[in-house]
C-alpha cells in the first residue's frame, strides 16, 4: 500500500517517521520544504501539492494543527478531494471538530473513497516511537483495512464507532489533560511555597492517587525549567474550545471547563500564543517571586518503552 502523509509538524513528523521506520512506501507533503527534504533523505518521496500526493498513493493521512488547515489541503485549489478515486482511504489524524468530520465525509464518499477520523493521544515522545494511542472512527470494514498501518503508527488502537466519535473522544481526553495541567501547576507551586523538596514532591504525587499521565510527563519538563512538551497555548485553547462546543451542542452546562479555557486565554495574552503550554505555571510562580524547579529532570520527554507492534483495544461489554 502506498501511503501519503500531509503535515510533518511536531506530531505528524514523528508519525510519518514511524511509517518510514517500519518500511512503508511513503510520500510526504508539508509547507516547509526543509521538512520534506529531510524525509526524502530518509527514503520518502515528496509531492508538490496535496492533489499530486493523492494521485500517487492509496492511503492519505493528514495530521494538521486546525480544522481550517485540514479543509484547505482537502478542498483548496490544489486539494486532494477532487482527485480521490474508488478504493482510496483518507485518515484524518488531526485533532479536529467532529462537525467538520461529518461535513467532509460525504464529499469523500461521493468520490467512492472512504473516510476515517483517527486522532492520536499520548504526546510527541510516544508518537516518535510508535507507542502512541489511536482512536479510529468509521466503517468497521475500513478500520480493518487500515489496521496494519495503524499498528505501525501506534501501540493501542481503539475503534470508537461511527464517524465523529473519535474526534469527540479526543477533545474530551485533551480537556482532561489540560485540567490536570492547571491543577498540577497550582499544586507544584504550592509545594514550592511551602518549602517542600520538589524532587520529593514529584515522587509523592507519582506514587499516589494524585498521579496521572500528565504528571509523569509535563511535571518533569516543568521541574526541568524547559517547559517544552511540544504543545503551545494556542493549541490548548483550540482543543478546550472544541470540548466546550461539544458540551454546548449537547446541552451540558459546564463549570470547570470554561474556567480552564479562560486561564489559558489569559496566559496566551500574557505570554504569547506560541508559548509552551506547561508555562501556564508562570501565572502562579511570578506573583510568588520564584521558579518551580527540581534537579535531574529532562528538558524534553523521551519514550523509554521499546517499540512494539500495535494492537486493537476492545471495550468491555460485560
Amino acid at each position: 500500500m502506498k501511503i501519503g502523509f500531509i503535515g510533518l509538524g511536531n506530531v505528524g513528523g514523528k508519525l510519518a517517521g514511524s511509517l518510514l521506520r517500519n518500511g512503508h512506501d511513503l510520500t510526504v507533503r508539508d509547507l516547509d520544504d526543509a521538512r520534506m527534504a529531510e524525509f526524502v533523505s530518509r527514503g520518502a518521496k515528496a509531492a508538490n501539492s496535496p492533489r499530486a500526493l493523492a494521485e500517487a498513493v492509496d492511503l492519505i493521512i493528514t495530521c494538521l494543527p486546525s480544522p481550517a488547515a485540514s479543509a484547505a489541503v482537502a478542498e483548496g485549489e490544489d486539494g486532494f478531494i477532487a482527485v480521490l478515486r474508488p478504493g482510496q482511504i483518507w485518515l484524518e489524524m488531526s485533532t479536529t471538530d467532529y462537525a467538520e468530520v461529518l461535513r467532509l465525509a460525504p464529499l469523500v464518499e461521493a468520490r467512492g473513497a472512504k473516510f476515517m477520523d483517527c486522532p492520536v493521544s499520548g504526546g510527541c515522545h510516544r508518537a516518535d516511537t510508535g507507542n502512541i494511542s489511536i482512536f479510529a472512527a468509521g466503517p468497521r470494514s475500513a478500520f480493518e483495512e487500515v489496521l496494519p498501518v495503524l499498528k505501525s503508527l501506534g501501540r493501542r488502537i481503539l475503534h470508537t464507532g461511527d464517524l465523529g466519535t473519535a474526534s469527540r473522544l479526543k477533545v474530551v481526553t485533551n480537556y482532561l489533560c489540560t485540567a490536570h495541567l492547571v491543577a498540577l501547576a497550582e499544586a507544584l507551586t504550592t509545594c514550592k511555597a511551602a518549602g517542600l523538596d520538589m524532587n520529593t514532591a514529584y515522587e509523592a504525587i507519582r506514587i499516589s492517587s494524585g498521579n496521572s499521565f500528565v504528571h509523569e510527563t509535563e511535571s518533569q519538563v516543568i521541574l526541568n525549567g524547559s517547559r517544552d512538551i511540544n504543545f503551545t497555548m494556542d493549541l490548548v485553547i483550540k482543543d478546550v474550545g472544541l470540548f466546550d462546543q461539544l458540551a454546548r451542542d449537547h446541552g451540558v452546562a459546564l463549570e470547570l471547563s470554561p474556567l480552564v479555557l479562560n486561564i489559558f486565554k489569559d496566559s496566551e495574552q500574557r505570554y504569547g500564543a506560541r508559548e509552551h503550554s506547561p508555562n501556564v505555571i508562570r501565572r502562579y510562580e511570578e506573583p510568588c517571586g520564584f521558579k518551580v524547579l527540581g534537579v535531574g529532570f529532562p528538558a524534553e520527554m523521551v519514550d523509554d518503552e521499546p517499540e512494539e507492534p500495535g494492537y486493537e483495544v476492545v471495550p468491555r461489554r460485560a
